[in-house]
């Protein structure tokens, strides 16, 4: 599929689709990838009522079950809910406050690949034996050194990848899904979702019905040498195909617009308009299924594979939470950073809600020069960034906020 346009009548096809068709959710990432050294279920519980009180509908918590590895992307008894963030206890505690203060949970679903218990196979650590969900080398592909079929996607090399075409593993995960459910997680992440066909995804949101899901579908955008390519249409029509064959039940992080966001604030700021006018990233084209961010706990944090410029967050956050899509805020930048940061991302999230900007919005793109980019978004805000001066000709505008190499307006009411 080619450029995929919008249609109302996509949206109503399914009842999962509720929050996607209002498309007003701002998530919060809640954690980073050092956090695992903390009480982390502790520490977020804590800041539960200001992360309600900031606007968020949705945080998404780090891998809450037990792994080889301490941040949680090892996984191997996945109906152990003791982790190194916390206790089961601690966990069902954190849960029941989001609850009550109406914000969901979004759980971090590793589900390409596993640790194995025991060897077996090729002598390898390949099969699941005492613990739940006790698999042979059958649910282990053949191209990561079980007894399965090939793998439907890319290897996550190292381990054990898990044969999703085999039916009792599909059965299994489903019947996990629904338990993860039942405990309080009402949202999915799916981690490496480059890993396995997009239709068993399709098949595990059918089955589990979160609220909401994000994939995660990662790969490099177009480069010349060290130099980003202008054009990055060919980067988001993959993860555009990956969430059309989710049956479009899933978004998807747009990692498209992050990529090309984090060049733009150097002083490229016509990067930010395409070749139609439109906004670059997935978000140009699918809005309600794009999940912006401007880092993770893998691009950013103490990894740090692809970090957003430090010194121009605000610069990102006030092009993501202005914009369609679904913003995501991440934990170092709201609760590391300094006061202010917090402060103006607060703001930016309230101009969001009383703009009524949603995932769907328009965005009439005015200006893309190298230091300013300027668009009118939705009908009620004006945005500008970049260190050239620029304000709205209308006297209609009014300034809502303003920060370094940023401004907003509101239309008078």
């Amino acid at each position: 599929m080619s450029r995929y346009i919008e249609l109302q009548t996509v949206e109503e096809s399914t009842d999962l689709g509720a929050v996607l068709r209002k498309g007003k959710e701002i998530l919060l990432q809640g954690f980073n990838w050092e956090s695992h050294k903390y009480d982390w279920w502790e520490n977020l519980e804590k800041k539960v009522p200001d992360i309600a009180k900031s606007g968020f509908t949705s945080v998404w918590l780090p891998p809450a079950i037990n792994s080889f590895s301490p941040e949680g992307y090892l996984p191997q008894n996945l109906y152990l809910l003791s982790s190194s963030y916390g206790s089961e206890q601690q966990l069902k505690a954190l849960l029941q406050k989001l609850k009550k203060y109406k914000v969901r949970a979004m759980a971090d679903i590793v589900i390409n690949h596993r640790i194995g218990t025991t060897q077996g196979h090729g002598g390898l650590y390949n099969r699941y034996d005492g613990i739940p969900l006790a698999w042979d080398e059958h649910a282990v592909t053949s191209c990561t050194g079980g007894l399965g079929n090939q793998s439907t996607g890319d290897n996550f090399h190292g381990v054990p990848n898990i044969d999703h075409s085999q039916h009792f593993v599909r059965k299994d995960i489903i019947g996990w899904l629904q338990w993860l459910r039942s405990v309080g997680f009402q949202d999915f992440r799916f981690d490496f979702a480059r890993g396995y066909s997009a239709k068993y995804v399709k098949e595990y949101i059918e089955a589990a019905k979160p609220i909401f899901s994000v994939g995660e579908y990662w790969d490099s955008c177009n480069y010349s040498g060290s130099v980003l390519e202008y054009n990055q249409d060919s980067h988001r029509q993959r993860i555009i195909n990956w969430i059309d064959a989710t049956g479009q039940l899933s978004s998807a992080f747009d990692f498209t617009t992050k990529g090309i966001l984090q060049e733009a604030v150097k002083g490229q700021f016509w990067r930010l308009r395409d070749p139609q006018g439109k906004p670059p990233g997935v978000m140009g084209w699918w809005p309600s299924r794009a999940v912006t961010f401007i880092d993770n706990h893998d691009t950013g944090s103490t990894q740090a594979h692809w970090p957003f410029p430090s010194n121009h967050i605000m610069e990102g956050y006030a092009y993501i939470l202005t914009h369609p899509g679904t913003p995501t805020v991440f934990y170092d930048h709201f609760y590391d950073g300094d006061d202010s940061v917090h402060e103006q991302i607060v703001k930016l999230m309230e101009i969001r809600r009383s703009g009524e900007i949603h995932s769907r919005s328009s965005v009439r793109i005015l200006e893309a020069k190298d230091n300013i980019y300027s668009a009118v978004v939705g009908d009620k805000i004006c945005i500008k960034i970049g260190d050239d001066s620029w304000s709205p000709s209308d006297r209609e505008w009014t300034l809502a906020t303003s920060g370094q190499r940023y401004a907003i307006w509101q239309k008078k009411q």
